[in-house]
């Protein structure tokens, strides 16, 4: 099979070369609602299941430090230094993803192609299981939390889950960039919520600020054992999202994504999840829902509906990135092909596939059925985002160690310590 030869881009302009300003900041708006929707909506749920373990052994006030430190530093390791400033600057032909890095690394390594190669088919299969419970995780306990609200419309759970669904892939023929300019500014007014609701509550304890010396991190998982682990593990909850933010580079480039992430995104996180350790470390019992405490009483039902539809939104970034994924195993030669329509006349990485698009939607269904609820989801989706992440990793060895000339030593410096994190 012949291999695709790599392209790389400039780190001045990336994948959004030759755009001028204007459509610069509208790609870095609309990589604002469908790249970081996933990662976006784990504030609701990461640092309450995080915290909520690690206080077994000891008190809330006590574990805050530790969790909120080992949630900085996946999001700056994992997110930041594995995903934005490394592996977006490893495309193959202005995309991304698992078969980008299966396809560079195997033009380069020739006797490591066969293991590449199980590496990547491996690697999109987790992803497209990703792809599948994304959708069917995030609209179940965005409707769920509904009842909030109004209990009796527990009953309604899996019917709204389907109608909601099913507009949300009917959306999908309209084009990634026509979704984003509808999903791009709620989600930018979501970060801001997110930032305004953390800093609201940082300054009840500054103490919470000791969390970004990494210390904290490495004693909690030192000091509690199997416990340590096992926040970890919950801990990472704050990271998913981050491999179809690779997924998705040829929708926007590599530019208009870092600067999103850099100067609005991972800023609103941080603050938020800091705002969320502040709020525990002064009342232990908020540790029962921390998100929506950090908000007054009268902004509930307006948060629960923002929610709802950032939770949505969240899908959309598996989607697009799972459009990517089968342009790129039809090109390399995988599966047959399937029918690709472009949505876009600016950016060649925007399309859509309508095969796709209803095996997905198909897909998720059955998993909706199977699970009937976003708990029984929880595992499987640990499972197929951290394999995920994994399987990226192992490959980013062979691409920056063979395709960048990098020696062997400063190589592993990079990628070990962000494998044993995942």
């Amino acid at each position: 099979m012949a291999q695709p030869q790599a392209s790389f881009q400039a780190a001045e302009f990336g994948a959004a070369e030759g755009q001028d300003s204007k459509n610069f900041w509208a790609l870095a708006l609309g990589s604002v609602g469908v790249v970081f929707g996933d990662i976006g909506t784990s504030p609701l749920y990461a640092f309450k299941e995080a915290i909520t373990a690690a206080s077994r052994q000891g008190t809330v006030a006590e574990a805050t430090l530790g969790v909120l430190s080992l949630i900085f530093w996946s999001l700056t390791f994992v997110v930041t230094m594995k995903y934005v400033l490394l592996l977006l600057r490893a495309d193959n032909k202005g995309e991304g993803g698992m078969f980008a890095l299966m396809a560079l690394g195997q033009s380069v390594a020739k006797r490591s192609a066969p293991l590449l190669g199980a590496l990547g088919i491996a690697g999109a299969s987790f992803f497209y299981g990703d792809a599948v419970i994304t959708p069917a995780i995030s609209v179940l306990s965005a409707v769920e939390g509904l009842t909030l609200i109004a209990p009796q419309f527990e009953v309604a759970v899996i019917p709204v889950s389907l109608i909601v669904l099913a507009g949300l892939f009917w959306m999908q023929s309209r084009g990634t960039d026509r979704v984003a300019r509808f999903f791009g500014p709620v989600m930018a007014v979501w970060f801001g919520i997110l930032a305004l609701g953390g800093l609201m509550h940082i300054a009840d304890n500054l103490h919470v600020l000791y969390a970004l010396n990494p210390f904290y991190a490495v004693q909690f998982v030192y000091e509690h054992g199997v416990l340590g682990l096992t926040v970890m593990g919950l801990v990472f909850l704050a990271c998913t999202g981050a491999e179809a933010l690779y997924a998705d580079l040829g929708h926007f480039g590599r530019r208009p994504i870092t600067v999103s992430w850099l100067y609005f995104v991972m800023p609103a996180l941080v603050l938020n999840y800091f705002g969320q350790g502040a709020l525990v470390m002064n009342d232990a019992a908020a540790v029962e829902n921390p998100f929506y405490r950090l908000y007054p009483d009268f902004m509930l039902i307006p948060m629960l509906i923002l929610s709802t539809f950032a939770t949505v939104i969240a899908s959309q970034a598996v989607i697009t990135g799972a459009f990517s994924l089968t342009r790129q195993a039809i090109q390399l030669g995988l599966i047959p092909r399937f029918e690709i329509r472009h949505t876009s006349e600016s950016m060649a990485g925007q399309i859509y596939m309508p095969r796709v698009n209803w095996l997905l939607f198909l897909a998720v269904l059955v998993v909706i059925f199977a699970f009937r609820t976003s708990s029984n989801l929880a595992s499987a989706y640990g499972i197929s985002v951290t394999a995920a992440m994994v399987i990226d990793t192992m490959m980013a060895f062979f691409v920056i160690w063979k395709c960048w000339n990098w020696p062997v030593w400063r190589v592993a410096l990079i990628v070990l310590p962000i494998l044993l994190i995942e």
